[in-house]
């Protein structure tokens, strides 16, 4: 096992694309912001497909834990263009505990204007 902090570009070359599943879900708040960051970083802004899950948070305790369209927005807008794909209730709630929805986002890398 490794820590994903602790990767560089060098370490994994070059990235044609990111699927996060599970990944953003599984970190508590205060290491999300840090993990994108770094994401972003290793990956060069690499197309992402992100899946997340939002819900009461109060009715139940993460992993995975609840993500916001404005914490998604808060991540990666500097970066990327943000595009839902899908949102739909989860069928029997999550882990049978609670309503939830799950979030498909699609974040395109933002076009670099260079002014010569």
């Amino acid at each position: 096992m490794g820590d994903v902090f602790d990767l560089s570009r060098d370490d994994i070359g070059s990235i044609d694309v990111i699927y996060d599943r599970a990944a953003l879900v599984a970190l508590p708040l205060g290491m999300r912001k840090k993990y994108s960051q770094h994401l972003m970083a290793i990956s060069q802004n690499a197309p992402q497909l992100l899946l997340s899950f939002e819900y009461d948070q109060k009715r139940m305790h993460g992993p995975p834990f609840s993500i916001s369209s404005a914490e998604v927005a808060e991540h990666y807008q500097d970066g990327y263009s943000l595009q839902l794909l899908q949102s739909e209730d989860i069928v029997g709630g999550l882990k049978g505990k609670c309503a939830a929805k799950e979030s498909v986002w699609l974040l395109s890398p933002k076009a670099i204007i260079v002014n010569l």
